[in-house]
């Protein structure tokens, strides 16, 4: 049995009434969570009148990831994620996450990336001609309407999504927002009629119709195009299959198909506008990338091919990812009573952990808060511990599509280096806006187009 007498973890000042410490998370997340290592490895917050503990140690933080049997997902992040997306791979409890991901996997199996690729291309290279020189650009809602053009093509093929894209995507995007304030807030906020709760469950509701209907159709005609649909929905087999394990039902295809899109959506996106943000404001980094993007593509877009040689690309992209990680804040579930950092935790504690403040540790990382490509070399990059980089989280639950993102990312950022530049706009004033994913708010660029270097 764990020892009954050891301490309990310091708690963060400046907790309210009834909301805790939602303030602080709500209007400066980041200094707030930068301020809690300095009391220790595990630190206790309120969130709304639940206690959770903040795990601000690199070592504690791994161990959280890897033993998922004690460190469940739940908490208030995954209790308010299954509420709004289901109970797919994101959001599942433990005791489904194994048969659900042996039958999800083979969707992100390295071979069918190359076939995703030239969809992916194809849309990126589309919107990136679409753009006119010395237009202001909301640079979040142009890579939003990218990466929703993408994912719907790799998710659903050819098919007609009978509804306007815009109208899913929008339809996501708010149920990201409304997620890490939902966490944060007393549940009793839930049934005010405010605009916000309205929004919310009619966003909800629509999703679940719209993509349901979707998924049944694709069941029924059960022809298998080579997109991430056909692949959960399993055009081979039968409903006994289903109902025996083997094969993922309609409410579990749903629930997945959900959880793709607004991963697929919302995390390229912000990956790619703080990317531009952080290369606007590094002219060296600038640089750099042009002249690779220059030596290695033509006029067409970047392509699966021409991966190898973007490495200089690929380490812009993770470095954006380290400072700016789309999924910055998680929650588990303790399942056992178990010691961690010295602390004794019953069942059913909540425990947080946040890639953005690791990433952001100077014990990880020599002057965390630079843009730093270059420290990702793979010389350099090597003597990093594991902890130092976790944008896809780590261990059992790591995220799957963790490549087809990266892929994604790269490919869209060479493609629109080479054709543009995006300059900051006078006056701009860019910050994070806390949310499930964390994005640049106020992110508005003019555009230039670029006359890429005739020799490379």
């Amino acid at each position: 049995m764990p020892d009954t007498h050891v301490p309990a973890p310091p708690s963060a000042p400046g907790a309210l009434p009834l909301l805790g410490h939602a303030v602080p998370l709500l209007r400066s997340p980041g200094r707030f969570l930068e301020s809690l290592p300095s009391r220790g490895p595990l630190v206790q917050v309120r969130l709304g009148p639940l206690r959770a503990l903040v795990v601000c140690d690199p070592e504690l933080t791994r161990r959280v990831l890897v033993d998922d049997r004690v460190f469940d997902k739940g908490g208030p992040l995954f209790d308010r994620g299954r509420e709004a997306l289901g109970s797919g791979i994101l959001t599942c409890a433990h005791s489904t996450h194994r048969r659900q991901r042996r039958l999800t996997q083979p969707a992100f199996h390295p071979g069918r990336l190359p076939a995703y690729s030239v969809t992916m291309a194809h849309r990126i290279g589309r919107v990136a001609h679409g753009w006119h020189d010395g237009r202001v650009v909301d640079v979040l809602a142009e890579m939003h309407d990218l990466t929703a053009s993408v994912t719907a093509a790799t998710m659903f093929g050819d098919r007609s999504l009978g509804v306007p894209l815009t109208e899913l995507a929008g339809d996501f995007d708010t149920l990201s927002r409304s997620l890490y304030r939902r966490t944060l807030l007393p549940r009793f906020l839930d049934r005010l009629p405010t605009p916000g709760n309205r929004g919310y469950l009619r966003a909800r509701e629509r999703l679940r119709r719209t993509v349901g209907r979707f998924v049944a159709d694709c069941r029924r005609h059960g022809e298998d195009r080579g997109d991430l649909l056909s692949m959960l929905v399993g055009p081979h087999g039968s409903a006994e299959e289903a109902t025996s394990g083997d094969r993922l039902s309609h409410d579990e295809v749903t629930d997945q198909v959900t959880a793709f899109f607004i991963a697929g959506i919302e995390t390229v996106a912000a990956t790619l506008a703080w990317s531009f943000h952080l290369i606007g404001g590094h002219p060296g980094v600038e640089e750099r990338l042009h002249a690779e993007v220059d030596s290695v593509l033509t006029d067409a877009p970047a392509a699966y091919e021409d991966l190898p040689r973007l490495a200089f690309t690929k380490r812009v992209v993770t470095e954006t990812l380290r400072l700016y990680p789309p999924v910055w804040l998680l929650t588990r579930r303790v399942t056992t009573e178990t010691v961690l950092g010295g602390c004794r935790l019953p069942a059913g504690t909540a425990v947080v952990y946040s890639p953005f403040l690791l990433h952001r540790m100077p014990s990880l990382h020599q002057d965390p808060d630079s843009f730093d490509p270059d420290r990702w070399e793979p010389e350099r990059a090597r003597s990093m511990r594991r902890e130092a980089l976790i944008p896809f989280g780590g261990g059992p639950r790591k995220c799957m599509g963790d490549t087809f993102g990266m892929t994604e990312s790269v490919l869209a950022l060479a493609t629109f280096a080479r054709r543009w530049r995006l300059l900051p706009v006078d006056g701009a004033r860019v910050r994070p806006a806390p949310g499930g994913i964390l994005n640049p708010r106020g992110l508005r660029m003019r555009t230039r187009l670029r006359t890429p270097c005739a020799d490379g």
